[in-house]
């Protein structure tokens, strides 16, 4: 696999500025970002037995496989030089710990930030 593929909620706010965040700070050529909402990231998610209707975590494809919820966190920003040592803390804690926090943050995101009407990608 060329590049990671990331796909995410292109509706949602925190997700949109975590994709942009990533976009302004990453070399281009690390991520493939699709949102869930896209022809390609329904195909992709399909694909993988997810569902299709609302996506609750972000998904990582890479060389390793899939990778969902904190690992999938944890692992994008491994993939970041500078975010490395943070990954590596932040994998210390246990994965119970970490997916309860994310899956609190991903219940609630679309409260805490609000819903977009614009992704922060165009649409595959």
């Amino acid at each position: 696999m060329e590049k990671s593929i990331i796909i995410f909620d292109g509706e949602c706010n925190l997700c949109n500025g975590v994709v942009g965040w990533l976009l302004r700070n990453t070399d281009l050529d690390i991520f493939d970002f699709v949102p869930f909402q896209s022809t390609y990231g329904q195909e992709i998610l399909s694909a993988h037995g997810f569902n299709t209707d609302t996506l609750e975590t972000v998904v990582l494809l890479d060389d390793t496989g899939v990778h969902t919820l904190s690992d999938g966190f944890l692992k994008i920003i491994a993939k970041i030089p500078e975010w490395q040592p943070l990954s590596v803390l932040l994998s210390l804690v246990p994965r119970t710990l970490r997916d309860g926090v994310y899956k609190l943050a991903a219940k609630n995101r679309v409260r805490w930030f609000g819903k977009s009407q614009f992704c922060t990608v165009s649409l595959h």
